[in-house]
């Protein structure tokens, strides 16, 4: 059996001021798809401690049942499943839905990891992981989808962007971005007044790269991306350094 390693997190007051009779408020609904019994459970249990309503399924024909007919919000699906092909049933879910697809497998190959995304899965993760990482993960593209829902523009002070048209402008001037400067900006604008760790922002921006496994490379290329939309560097308005830790989009 893989093994995850997973972290149970400590129940805590937010969250708790979060629920009513013990229920979390509009709490999003996760479909978790694993043959192995042990893993499944592991996650829903540490899932439903973040505040989702958890289904679950061992196989691919139920998975893809639950799928039809309870319509989840997000699905995390193993590979290799004992009746249909993780990848088989991932097309099939990408043909009917639109919700997000996160592959969970044991298999480490970079041509696996391909495959994966390339059938229509939004993130990959191997076997076995860090509960946190994964948890991680799953904020981070529900944030993506509740920004996507509510508005297509950002506006603080006088940066604006346009997520359609991936388009940011300072002050009505246009700003040209590279497509890891722009995926650096929506990343901090999706977590306002967070603290983010330059392992987080790796893990989401560059993921399986080889080539960005050193804490300077976040710090390059935040620092061309502050030139871009920073009236002063040295002063930041908008991206802030944590001494230590990483940096935070600042909102007040």
């Amino acid at each position: 059996m893989a093994d995850v390693q997973c972290c149970f997190p400590p129940k805590n007051r937010d969250r708790l001021s979060s629920m009513t009779d013990g229920i979390p408020k509009n709490r999003y609904r996760i479909l978790v798809v694993d043959d192995e019994k042990d893993i499944v459970q592991t996650i829903k249990g540490n899932l439903e401690l973040d505040g989702y309503e958890v289904l679950t399924a061992f196989n691919g024909k139920i998975g893809l049942h639950i799928a039809k007919t309870s319509r989840p919000d997000l699905v995390i699906l193993d590979l290799n499943l004992p009746d249909i092909d993780g990848i088989k049933a991932c097309e099939i879910m990408r043909r009917e839905f639109d919700f997000p697809i996160v592959m969970l497998t044991a298999r480490d190959g970079v041509a696996d990891k391909v495959l994966g995304l390339e059938c229509g899965a939004d993130d990959y993760m191997v076997k076995p992981f860090n509960f946190l990482e994964l948890s991680a993960r799953i904020k981070s593209i529900f944030k993506r989808v509740e920004r996507s829902l509510v508005k297509n523009f950002y506006k603080h002070n006088d940066l604006t962007i346009d997520f359609k048209s991936r388009s940011v402008s300072i002050d009505g001037n246009s700003v040209k971005l590279t497509k890891t400067e722009y995926e650096l900006l929506e990343l901090f604008v999706s977590y306002p007044g967070e603290v983010l760790s330059r392992e987080f922002i790796q893990q989401q921006i560059w993921r399986d790269s080889q080539l960005y496994q050193t804490s300077r490379a976040v710090d390059v290329h935040v620092q061309r991306l502050r030139k871009k939309i920073e009236s002063e560097v040295e002063t930041s308005k908008y991206i802030v350094t944590v001494a230590g830790v990483g940096y935070k989009f600042q909102t007040g």
